[in-house]
């Protein structure tokens, strides 16, 4: 991508000539790319979810979803366009982002057995989708344009050299079917037809409730290779402390105690190691991922300031940059659509009946969707979106918001559901304005027209807005949000918060025993979120990904070149967004299955060896793949 300006070439400020130049005019917003991007948006989108409910993190969509298109467009279709290629990939990732602001708070609402209907999960996802593409577009040219080559926003230009190495594009798009096939299958014929346990374990004996067990499924192990081995590591830590220390600890004392101590409602002695974990461990868990969120958000106050003071500047007049005419690159949406559209959707938030925040909450949306909306957009160009810190983001809002809420009148059932409406709509805004400064960095890179990107992006929200809520309610029929099967970490903590700060009826020791577990990770110099997560969890969901993890690392160690151990990397990530992908929409169906009456096998066929046999062979074949490469010269 040479910056050098061919003979009679337009350029973009600052000399920057993108891979298509701007007076090059190429197919880009298709009905090809909008049904195609729109059916993988709703694809990722549900995939994510099911992640994210599980572990409590997503991963992006958007390079998985440029190979297939290309495989598609290109291999399928001969239709020859980088831009068209780029929509589907834009509209794609709308899926997984906007899927992860929802999956962090509205499984809250479930929880309290509230069952929000399909039309107010919509409102909430549309509104926070559409505001956080919107309010970021006005900084386009203070954070894309003008510092290029200083914000390197790692995953939209991962994906502008994808694009622009399309000729490759049909040999990774099999690795990642082939992983959609495998997690597929795996999920069948483990949790379908239930041919052998999904999930083993076993208590140590001599160690009272001490346990080890893992989830034998594929979509762990890519997780786990997707993130790494150091990451992986603190998440196994945080499990290992509370499956093989909290929990014999309680236990241990427990034993001395004839009655049931808050929040349990059976005496200590009587309780197994998942007992234990649901009533007293969860509670630790949430304390730091609490302590380790808020953190983080301050670890990067320095960012924030600077990213609020320099995004503020762009918003500014929609001229070119040399006072003329505007360059096809440099098009951004209208300003006056912008602002009716703002207009409009807080005017929904604050009147519609089914969303009870009224006039004071449309207020706090406007408020903190603007502050942490320029904060998102800035901080993932300098850390990428999968380190943006946007549940920390949402706690630090909900506090304050539930306090305000209280303050003027907001009480009981009614603020509590105010407050994660709230949170919900400015999560997902935060979400999506990070999504949005990645995809128009790729656009910048490529060379495509950002205003039908912006509304390519817009066009993902009301896809994924549509769908999202038969996502949840599937989900939450056939396993139940909160349940070990479905544990929703981030809105467990999220609703945690909100009932805490409204009705003090929370646990607080065993909250801030976590903050402390926390603290003193952060007093070594590591980073305590990875870490807070895994104590959270079970160390069912931890040790398989840490066995990702280490693949990853035998993989970069063995390879000295540089530029071959990043091809292969670069399989083993493609290979392991298939297992993530097959893994959820099997998952999903399943669920539909649950939901319309199927009766699925109650004992498994075969016993936990069988399940451990298929789970270390799949381990083997992201080995191999991921250990190919082609021969650097």
């Amino acid at each position: 991508m040479s910056q050098k300006s061919n003979s009679g070439q337009e350029q973009n400020p600052g000399g920057f000539v993108p891979y298509i130049p701007p007076h090059e005019h190429r197919p880009e917003m298709t009905w090809t790319a909008f049904i195609l991007g729109g059916i993988l948006a709703v694809l990722f989108g549900a995939a994510n979810a099911y992640l994210g409910l599980i572990v409590g993190m997503t991963v992006t969509a958007s390079i998985p979803a440029a190979v297939i298109s290309m495989a598609i467009l290109r291999g399928i279709l001969r239709r020859n366009s980088i831009l068209e290629n780029n929509t589907v990939q834009t509209i794609t990732s709308v899926g997984e982002s906007l899927a992860a602001g929802v999956i962090f708070t509205i499984p809250a609402l479930f929880i309290w057995k509230l069952h929000p209907s399909l039309t107010t999960i919509a409102i909430i996802a549309l509104a926070g989708g559409i505001l956080g593409i919107i309010m970021m577009i006005p900084l386009r040219k203070a954070l894309i344009v003008k510092e290029h080559g200083v914000l390197p926003y790692p995953e939209g230009t991962a994906c502008a050299e994808v694009l622009i190495a399309g000729e490759k594009g049909g040999g990774l798009a099999k690795l990642v079917f082939s992983g959609l096939g495998i997690g597929a299958l795996f999920k069948f014929i483990a949790d379908g037809i239930k041919a052998f346990p999904s999930e083993i374990e076993t208590g140590i004996r001599g160690f009272k409730n001490a346990a080890v067990g893992m989830d034998t499924l594929p979509a762990l192990l890519g997780v786990g290779f997707i993130i790494g081995p150091r990451i992986a590591g603190y998440m196994l830590a945080g499990a290992v402390l509370g499956w093989l220390g909290f929990i014999p600890l309680i236990s241990y004392f427990g034993s001395f105690a004839a009655n049931p101590i808050f929040p349990a409602e059976g005496p200590i002695s009587q309780l197994g190691f998942w007992d234990i974990w649901s009533n007293y461990l969860r509670y630790i868990g949430a304390g730091a991922v609490a302590f380790g969120g808020i953190v983080s958000l301050f670890k990067a106050m320095p960012t924030i300031a600077s990213s609020f003071a320099i995004a503020l500047r762009g918003f500014s007049s929609t001229r070119g940059s040399n006072g003329g005419a505007v360059l096809r690159t440099e098009q951004d949406m209208p300003m006056p659509y912008i602002i009716v559209l703002v207009l409009v959707l807080i005017s929904v938030l604050a009147f519609f009946p089914k969303i009870h925040i009224g006039i004071p909450g449309a207020l706090l949306v406007m408020l903190f969707g603007f502050l942490f909306v320029t904060v998102s957009s800035r901080i993932v160009g300098i850390v990428g979106s999968s380190s943006n810190p946007v549940s920390g983001m949402t706690i630090a809002a909900l506090i304050l918001i539930t306090l305000v809420l209280k303050m003027i009148g907001f009480g009981g059932e009614t603020g509590m559901i105010a407050a994660i409406t709230i949170g919900a709509v400015i999560c997902i805004a935060a979400a999506m304005a990070g999504d949005t400064s990645q995809d128009l960095k790729t656009a910048f890179l490529v060379g495509a027209t950002p205003k039908y990107q912006q509304y390519a992006l817009m066009y993902g929200v009301f896809i994924t807005s549509l769908t999202i809520g038969f996502v949840l309610m599937l989900l939450d029929q056939a396993y139940g949000f909160g349940s070990k099967n479905l544990p929703a970490p981030q809105a467990t903590l999220m609703m945690m918060v909100v009932e805490g700060i409204m009705s003090g009826n929370l646990p607080w020791t065993l909250i801030f025993i976590g903050a402390a577990a926390a603290a003193i990770v952060e007093l070594m110099g590591i980073g305590s979120l990875p870490f807070a997560v895994g104590l959270y969890l079970p160390i069912h969901l931890s040790m398989p990904i840490m066995l990702g993890g280490i693949i990853r690392a035998l993989v970069e160690r063995r390879e000295k070149n540089e530029e071959m151990r990043k091809q292969k990397i670069e399989r083993g990530i493609l290979l392991s967004s298939g297992f993530i992908a097959g893994e959820a929409l099997m998952g999903i169906l399943i669920a539909v299955a649950v939901s319309a009456g199927v009766v699925l096998p109650e004992n498994p066929f075969f016993g936990p060896l069988v399940s451990l046999i298929a789970f270390l062979l799949v381990a083997m074949i992201l080995f191999a793949v991921s250990s190919k490469g082609k021969q650097v010269s």
